[in-house]
């Protein structure tokens, strides 16, 4: 498979250093992304320069993940607007094991003949001893060339400046390609279009420091078509570890997106192949209300990081709000699904006993008015207790409904839900 033209197909190429297609096309090049480690999860908006790093294994590169535990305690200033807070050693490195185990997701760190790698800057910046760096890196850079970089030039013209710390940023992120680039040969760096300042600075030093010849290439910051960022929601950031973000909330994230960038994201962050994409494009522009693009993009995302169980979960969490069976889902996974809908609260002695009848449970909650407008609404088969149609109004709601002793599920027509909370 012809790595660039992969690339440039998916909309991934922004810009690259002349013979980036060539030097792809004709030998196995190691090349490395690096990653922050600012939090013990990766999240969604680090799945392009992943999925580039996979993509790049898949056509028999070797891939590096390089986990920044040194550069994190500098702080990158790129895209930044003020200096970040300096994290603990312990945290950084706490939050490196993390994200190392989500890599196996979509890395191969087992194959023979190309297995993935992850390496961690610590290793070799926490050694480094400061007179031997400046004296050996740092004559390498001029100040008058750093400023005119963007990462440094958009912060230098903000009041607030840029510290020395922030403007070392640069070096340390140059030394870890010239370090990779003797231990482990790799001649490739790639990131996000913002961090083309700091790559190109990296294949200048080997250039003086090695007389060698060294690559870059960046991928495209995505923005959704509304011009928001990606990868947020009203809820927050959208992680890749279940326990920041669940399955469910991870798939119903791909699930909803727009029209105009579901064929977008397919090229981006699935491995569909080129015909299964233009046909999941012209079902989406012949049957939008299908939804077949954001239905193919959601499983296929989901069942990558999640595995298949977790789609599974996911889809019939998913199906719970189309009316999907209740039973077998924890309170847990309620709470989740059911997270946006109104809610109430209710005393648990009222279903001891013998019960409380649902046309009194739809009154006390306030999805009915009143126990006559209960009456009528289970009469007419529009109540639902725990997604099962309610067809008798004396019929008792007790303990033995409560999924985990915390929640009922009432619902009254097609979508409106209330969530019941079992109070004491």
């Amino acid at each position: 498979m012809d790595a660039f033209a992969e690339l440039k197909w998916r909309g991934l190429v922004y810009d690259y250093i002349e013979g980036v297609p060539e030097l792809l096309a004709k030998q196995q090049v190691t090349v490395y992304n690096g990653f922050d480690v600012t939090a013990d999860s990766l999240h969604v908006g680090h799945l392009v320069p992943l999925l580039a790093l996979a993509r790049l294994q898949r056509c028999g590169h070797v891939p590096i993940a390089l986990a920044g535990g040194g550069t994190t305690m500098i702080g990158d200033p790129s895209g930044k607007t003020a200096e970040r807070q300096l994290m603990s050693v312990e945290q950084i490195q706490a939050n490196a094991e993390a994200i190392k185990k989500q890599l196996a997701h979509f890395l191969d760190f087992e194959v023979k003949s190309n297995p993935a790698r992850m390496l961690n800057n610590a290793d070799w910046l926490l050694k480094l001893n400061l007179v031997d760096f400046l004296r050996d890196i740092g004559k390498h850079f001029t100040v008058n060339t750093m400023i005119t970089k963007d990462s440094v030039r958009t912060r230098l013209e903000r009041e607030e400046g840029l510290s020395f710390t922030e403007f070392s940023y640069m070096l340390m992120q140059s030394y870890d390609f010239l370090h990779l680039f003797d231990a482990e040969g790799c001649i490739m760096q790639t990131g996000g279009s913002d961090q083309w300042g700091n790559i190109t600075a990296g294949v200048e030093l080997i250039r003086r420091a090695r007389q060698g010849s060294a690559y870059a290439m960046v991928y495209p910051l995505i923005t959704k078509a509304d011009g928001t960022k990606f990868g947020k929601t009203e809820s927050g950031t959208v992680w890749l570890a279940p326990e920041r973000t669940s399955p469910y909330r991870f798939y119903q994230f791909w699930l909803n997106t727009d029209d105009k960038d579901a064929v977008k994201y397919l090229k981006l962050f699935t491995f569909k192949p080129q015909s299964e994409v233009e046909e999941l494009e012209a079902s989406l522009a012949a049957q939008p209300e299908q939804r077949s693009a954001q239905r193919a993009l959601a499983k296929e995302m989901t069942a990558l990081l999640h595995g298949a169980d977790g789609l599974a979960k996911a889809e019939a969490a998913a199906a719970v709000l189309f009316g999907g069976e209740i039973s077998g889902l924890t309170a847990a996974e309620i709470e989740d699904i059911f997270g946006d809908v109104p809610s109430a609260e209710l005393p648990r002695e009222q279903l001891g006993g013998a019960g409380l009848p649902v046309a009194d449970l739809l009154a006390a909650s306030g999805l009915a008015k009143s126990k006559g407008e209960a009456r009528r609404a289970i009469a007419e088969g529009g109540i639902y207790l725990n997604n099962r149609r309610v067809s008798d109004p004396l019929q008792p709601a007790g303990l033995t409904d409560v999924i985990e002793g915390r929640f009922l599920v009432l619902r009254k027509g097609r979508k409106n839900y209330l969530l019941v909370k079992l109070q004491g």
